[in-house]
């Protein structure tokens, strides 16, 4: 539960919003001293959880404030048109979006990954198999390019989008399949990063 004082947020909220207490026990469907009691002689000693959802909405915050748990909120990830291919590439448009999927703030906040630099992509292929197959839906930091040998990014190149291992050799990178009937890609130079892979979704 939020340590928060509910009873002193809804004062405070309903001063601000120019808000009668008689109004809040109004859409609550109460009768017009029950947030007077409430705040003033604690009764009832706790708001049941439909009324303090009810007043969340009303007052426009969330039920934390109001002394209801804690949730972590869902958070919209852009999903990529392009398939990440882990075979002969998904050809990129401008990485554009064709959509969104919502996932969990808390997971973002563990693998370490501010929204605004995450992106869902799909994998097409076997070729880093058996880490990431065919269909699987896989998370990308686009703010993490630094191109670490070992790692698996999404990289652009040939005018598509690839999944790859990356690994550092005399001259430039080869990106590396996890399947080994697929060869290593010779890139010279600086490698076209999209972002690392930090995370995926598999369907059973």
């Amino acid at each position: 539960m939020d340590d928060t004082d509910p009873r002193g947020t809804i004062a405070v909220l309903a001063r601000e919003r120019g808000v009668s207490l008689a109004e809040l026990s109004r859409v609550l469907g109460r009768n017009p001293a029950y947030m007077q009691q409430y705040i003033d002689r604690g009764t009832p000693r706790r708001l049941a959880e439909a009324d303090r959802a009810t007043l969340a909405r009303y007052l426009g915050v969330r039920e934390s404030a109001l002394g209801g748990p804690v949730r972590d909120e869902l958070v919209a990830v852009l999903r990529i048109d392009a398939a990440a291919a882990a075979g002969p590439g998904g050809l990129v448009e401008d990485d554009r979006a064709d959509g969104v999927l919502r996932i969990d703030a808390a997971l973002l906040r563990q693998l370490r990954v501010r929204p605004d630099n995450a992106s869902m992509i799909e994998v097409t292929g076997d070729s880093m198999e058996p880490v990431l197959g065919h269909g699987d839906t896989i998370l990308v930091d686009r703010g993490d390019r630094r191109g670490v040998s070992g790692v698996i990014y999404v990289v652009r190149y040939d005018g598509a989008l690839l999944v790859k291992r990356l690994a550092r050799v005399p001259g430039g990178v080869e990106l590396v399949s996890d399947n080994s009937a697929y060869p290593p890609i010779a890139v010279t130079g600086t490698p076209d990063i999209v972002g690392r892979v930090v995370w995926l979704s598999r369907r059973l």
